[in-house]
């Protein structure tokens, strides 16, 4: 029977709670954001998904073009990867596993520790991947706001915690709001006894982390990626670091190969070009500073202090979706939010500085 026809009749097969999931808003490319099928690289500037703007490590490109096997399938345990973190880390190899972005291994740990009901605790806003993932897996989603700093409310996040708790979420430095989370509230929320993952994707923009306390709490993951730092968010890598006995558990269920061998190769050359990336990252630092006393020179817009490498502001005189789709047909590509907690906000990623010169100079001409 056609779907077409009847698509009630197909539905009544599916999981009810993925028939009712909202799916979750992706970035998409230039060609996609400009309309262009074409494939042509002309004009935009795309400062909506925290990417690289200076794109990897010449190493990288020099490394996919000369490798030869690609018909073969990668290494299942990624050891030449595994042990270039364990110096990069500072951790043990045996504790961290790589996976497709740390988008799959968010989706590893919810596998193994939630059961239908289950509740997750979410500091909001954050990262939307963390609640589609938790519904995606059926389980419930308990949201605690955050202050008016946008730091996590300890207290609060204790109180809802319940019997039917598996797993808080912490993102350090948070996206979209840029703020850390001390060390100090990461090991009180340790002591409620519930997996506390911290994901730090934007942690080379910042330098601090609580990574090391891993080996020493059954209950702290910790998620990084290399999409940010290394401009690898097309080839998809990231890696999570995981107690003694809960990666016994994700070497059990992760996909055998889900690593590709591009996406290795790549990882290992920028650990092994490691100078040139921190040089990267410190220009997008330096910029980040810049783009944010230019931002505050705007009186329709309060910027908050970041310490990854994005912006969030407020548009406090004006309409920001007026801003955002003015930027917009003039092909500069912003992040809009007109959420709880986020009403009439703009998230920019840092770029190079003449990216930075264009969209002031944009945002100049178009007001509050």
């Amino acid at each position: 029977m056609s779907s077409s026809k009847n698509p009630g009749e197909i539905e009544k097969l599916m999981q009810p709670h993925l028939v009712r999931l909202k799916g979750y808003t992706p970035i998409f490319p230039l060609e996609v954001l400009r309309g262009d099928t074409s494939g042509s690289d002309r004009g935009g500037i795309k400062l909506d998904g925290n990417e690289n703007p200076y794109g990897c490590s010449p190493r990288v490109r020099q490394a996919l073009a000369s490798f030869h096997n690609y018909h073969i399938y990668p290494d299942p345990e990624h050891r030449r990867l595994r042990e270039a973190l364990q110096a990069y880390v500072g951790v043990s190899a045996e504790h961290i596993v790589a996976g497709s972005g740390s988008d799959e291994l968010i989706d590893l740990v919810l596998r193994l520790f939630l059961a239908p009901g289950d509740e997750v605790v979410n500091c909001i806003p954050t990262f939307g991947m963390y609640q589609f993932n938790v519904e995606l897996c059926g389980g419930k989603v308990v949201r605690v706001a955050r202050d008016e700093a946008y730091d996590v409310d300890v207290s609060a996040v204790k109180e809802a915690v319940g019997k039917r708790t598996k797993l808080i979420f912490i993102s350090s430095p948070n996206n979209p709001t840029g703020n850390l989370m001390s060390e100090e509230k990461v090991l009180e929320l340790l002591d409620t006894g519930k997996i506390v993952l911290v994901d730090e994707a934007y942690h080379e923009f910042c330098g601090k982390s609580v990574v090391g306390f891993v080996p020493k709490y059954e209950n702290l993951i910790v998620l990084r990626t290399f999409s940010k730092w290394a401009g690898l968010a097309g080839l998809r890598v990231g890696y999570g670091v995981f107690p003694s006995k809960v990666v016994e558990y994700i070497w059990k269920i992760k996909q055998p190969y889900n690593v590709n061998a591009a996406a290795q190769v790549a990882a290992l050359e920028s650990l092994a070009d490691i100078e040139h990336l921190r040089a990267v990252v410190q220009a997008i630092v330096t910029e980040r500073e810049r783009l944010f006393q230019r931002l505050g020179e705007l009186e329709f817009l309060r910027p908050y202090p970041s310490q990854a490498n994005f912006i969030l502001c407020k548009v406090v005189v004006g309409d920001a979706r007026r801003i955002y789709t003015g930027l917009r047909e003039r092909g500069i590509f912003v992040r809009y939010f007109d959420a709880p907690l986020l009403t009439d906000c703009l998230r920019i990623s840092v770029g190079k500085p003449e990216h930075t010169d264009a969209l002031i100079k944009t945002l100049k001409e178009l007001g509050g």
